[in-house]
């Protein structure tokens, strides 16, 4: 199975105001003076494969409540690209892009042969969508449990996307993941140490810190001993309530993590009133150290 790594990008405008977290003009990057650490409003959002917490595919209402979220950065899961029925075929990664006006850099998890001779590959992975230009964009293997494979081990696979943006002047690296949903945390305790991993390596061939922020559905709670590894270098930012399911919320198992050195956090909200998807968005003001 080829297993490819595909980046579209469209032109790059402002959205509509996020009311929830709404922040002052210095923050939203106008007016800011030389030497300043410089804002960034980031989200993740698990969008279902395009459908809400009814299972009705309508990416209208993921669009409407992408664009309320005013964010500059999106890191997206369960995005379907040419997948099949059950989002028509569509391909969500692209469309979205286009629709909120954002560059996006897709990374499959998954990449079979098409149905027909000739046809689109069918793909599912995750995504970053981003007001800013994706200089450039990188599809990492992750230790995976095939959820598409009858008698699975696990194995190295790929599916952990990573962008470098540039964002007025400072590059910055961003990370959309998704790890194993299983109750038996094994697989995703090789995840945590695959991505640390992945992200010293980053730090590792600067000569200065990195400005590092990951974005994905962890599937575990912040106290879950297998994230605990995750929090010796990174800032969980607290989002003040549970993500999922988007009706009636108990858990929280989607995250914004932020370098501790190189990154400062503002506030960070949940998105409420939206069953768009099966989870709510988490959202975050941040400041990036110069």
């Amino acid at each position: 199975m080829s297993l490819r790594r595909r980046t579209v990008e469209v032109l790059v405008a402002a959205g509509l105001l996020g009311a929830a977290l709404a922040p002052p003009a210095t923050a939203a990057g106008h007016g800011r003076a030389p030497g300043q650490s410089v804002p960034l409003r980031v989200a993740t959002y698990n969008i279902h494969a395009g459908a809400g917490m009814d299972n009705v595919f309508d990416l209208d209402r993921q669009v409407a409540a992408l664009r309320a979220l005013d964010a500059d950065v999106i890191g997206l899961q369960e995005v379907d690209v040419r997948w099949g029925d059950r989002s028509q075929w569509r391909d969500l990664a692209a469309e979205l892009g286009r629709r909120l006006r954002m560059h996006v850099s897709f990374a499959p998890i998954y990449s079979f042969d098409p149905v027909e001779e000739g046809g689109p590959r069918r793909e599912f992975g995750v995504a970053v969508l981003s007001r800013y230009r994706i200089v450039s964009a990188e599809n990492h293997d992750l230790t995976r449990l095939s959820t598409q494979d009858p008698n699975p081990v696990p194995a190295p696979a790929p599916g952990f996307g990573e962008v470098v943006l540039k964002v007025r002047g400072l590059p910055v690296h961003v990370y959309a993941t998704h790890l194993d949903y299983r109750g038996d945390p094994s697989v995703r305790i090789a995840q945590v140490a695959d991505t640390r991993r992945i992200m010293a390596e980053d730090q590792a061939h600067e000569r200065r810190p990195v400005r590092q922020i990951l974005l994905g559905d962890f599937n575990a709670p912040p106290t879950a001993p297998e994230l605990a590894p995750l929090w010796k270098e990174l800032t969980d930012v607290e989002p003040g309530g549970p993500t999922y399911p988007a009706q009636n919320p108990v858990q929280r198992i989607d995250y914004v993590a932020v370098s501790k050195d190189t990154v400062r956090v503002r506030r960070a909200a949940v998105a409420e009133e939206t069953t768009a998807s099966d989870h709510r968005p988490v959202v975050a003001d941040l400041l990036l150290r110069r």
